[in-house]
């Protein structure tokens, strides 16, 4: 809602009014929080506001085969544009600035490098990716993933989510998979995200600049035991897989914290998921993040191990299975010091994985955040201010202004 004490005109009030177009879309009055799902009801409703966007813009919208969008200011048959922007997807009951943000900014940077009567040398590109977060298919950074080849065109096409429907069904087509072509257009890509943390209160800054994301990955852990009546069946015959999954879960926060890592179970899928039968089998996924790969690697090692020797003391079985991984990413150093520079910007690492990390690999990249004055994300506490996030825009437009000369 606009603020009366905004000052009708201004970046926070333009701000304000393009938010407010989409921050609507996808909320559950329930929970106050977001479920905008890959290609379900509410991200296509933003992805039309996207074109929409685009067209008032007179920018030339493009998709790249894989569900990810692409909005062109500039010569289409330029080879060294710059890439902006980031998703529209949320976690269930997530934040509404996680992924649109980064959208809006970007718009609203191209409209102030217009204003000022910018004519970008090289073209700037807004993107949307598809299923950043993974939370409709299973696999994060999924559109961003097909793009630069880090996953198999037939595995992604595969995925199913909880109703059966395929990546591919909701897609409308099989995704190309890798698009080197289309890559190799990119001189550089720039993602503005809000903050997932409280570093910016800290440090009073309204804005920094990203310096590394932790490895991360989620692993599957499939616990199978024997399904029976819970008031007839003794303890001491039970094959319970519920108690070895609930041992595996305290298992992974013990060894996080001993390693100075994060881990967390914030998904589980029970069966047959009676109130009075013991499980036939709990399935759960762990999401597991460190500051370096060894760290990870013997955390997942050393809550698997754990999983095991309690599978044996409770006659079920248990198998771990990798769904995702992604190694450390360092981001452009020169980039990334070009870019403190020019916003005298303080520089933080995260622990959150994004399309950035995905095409780090590929190209110049680098990530900007925006103050959350509550630290919390995924989340509908999750939130930054009209002012915060005009700064935002106004160091995106600062940024493509260096970059596209």
């Amino acid at each position: 809602m606009l603020s009366h004490s905004v000052v009708e005109g201004s970046l926070p009030y333009r701000f304000r009014v393009l938010w407010d177009e989409i921050a609507a879309i996808g909320r559950d009055p329930g929970s106050g929080g977001y479920l905008r799902y890959a290609l379900g009801a509410a991200e296509l409703a933003l992805r039309d506001w996207f074109r929409e966007q685009a067209r008032r813009r007179g920018l030339a919208v493009t998709e790249d085969g894989n569900g990810n969008l692409l909005a062109r200011w500039g010569d289409p048959d330029a080879v060294d544009a710059v890439l902006v922007g980031s998703h529209f997807d949320s976690v269930p009951h997530g934040g509404g600035y996680d992924g649109p943000l980064g959208i809006v900014s970007a718009f609203l940077a191209v409209d102030e490098l217009r204003a000022a009567g910018v004519t970008p040398t090289r073209p700037v590109v807004v993107a949307a990716f598809v299923e950043e977060e993974g939370a409709r298919f299973g696999v994060p950074c999924l559109g961003s993933r097909l793009l630069t080849g880090a996953i198999e065109v037939d595995r992604a096409a595969g995925l199913r989510d909880a109703a059966g429907v395929s990546f591919a069904e909701a897609l409308g087509q099989a995704p190309v998979g890798a698009r080197p072509d289309l890559l190799a257009g990119f001189s550089s890509f720039v993602e503005l995200h809000v903050e997932q943390g409280r570093a910016l209160v800290e440090r009073d800054a309204p804005v920094a600049v990203a310096e590394a994301i932790w490895p991360h990955g989620r692993w599957r852990f499939d616990v199978h035991g024997e399904a029976n009546h819970a008031g007839t069946t003794r303890m001491a015959d039970r094959r319970d897989p519920m108690l070895t999954y609930a041992f595996t879960v305290l298992a992974a926060n013990k060894e996080a914290r001993l390693r100075g890592a994060h881990a967390t179970v914030g998904r589980v899928r029970v069966e047959p998921n009676a109130t009075n039968a013991v499980p036939s089998t709990v399935t759960g996924w762990l999401d597991a993040r460190a500051a370096d790969q060894e760290t990870l690697d013997a955390l997942v090692e050393a809550v698997a191990a754990k999983a095991a020797e309690r599978a044996r003391r409770d006659g079920t079985e248990v198998r771990v299975t990798e769904e995702s991984a992604t190694p450390l990413v360092t981001f452009d150093d020169r980039l990334g010091t070009r870019l403190a520079r020019l916003l005298a910007a303080p520089v933080l690492p995260t622990a959150a994985g994004h399309d950035a990390g995905v095409l780090a690999g590929h190209l110049p990249t680098a990530m900007l955040f925006v103050r959350n004055p509550t630290g919390v994300s995924h989340s509908p506490a999750e939130t930054a201010t009209d002012a915060d996030c005009a700064a935002g825009v106004t160091a995106l437009a600062r940024v493509l202004t260096e970059l596209t000369r």
